[in-house]
């Protein structure tokens, strides 16, 4: 199993959201986030008084999958975000050693299908 990460912009939501449905993953969540990376933030005009945004908005997406649906969970992610512009975000993968379902007390791969 894999738990995978995706910060992106939040505009491209939707669309990440419906690809990474049809590349069969089964559940995911979703935070609001705030941060930066290689943009360091922005500069923006406000009624006429200049200010430094340091954090930008993102969104943050976790979903478990099986490890056969890793890759094409992650491909899907990158497709559907891409912008081609600074700060389209970044996924990150990780082994995922335990899944449980609270309700029924399943586990693993049965805790994380639909």
């Amino acid at each position: 199993m894999k738990l995978i990460t995706a910060v992106v912009k939040p505009s491209r939501l939707d669309a990440v959201l419906e690809a990474v449905t049809e590349a069969g993953a089964s559940g995911l969540t979703v935070t609001e986030v705030r941060g930066y990376g290689r943009q360091k933030g922005k500069t923006e005009v406000y009624r006429g008084a200049e200010y430094e945004v340091k954090l930008l908005p993102k969104v943050k997406l976790e979903i478990a999958v099986s490890s056969d649906l890793a890759e094409a969970v992650i491909e899907a992610i990158v497709r559907s975000a891409n912008t081609g512009k600074i700060g389209d975000g970044k996924v990150f993968v990780v082994d995922l050693e335990t899944a449980v379902r609270i309700r029924t007390g399943e586990r693993d791969a049965q805790a994380i299908a639909g």
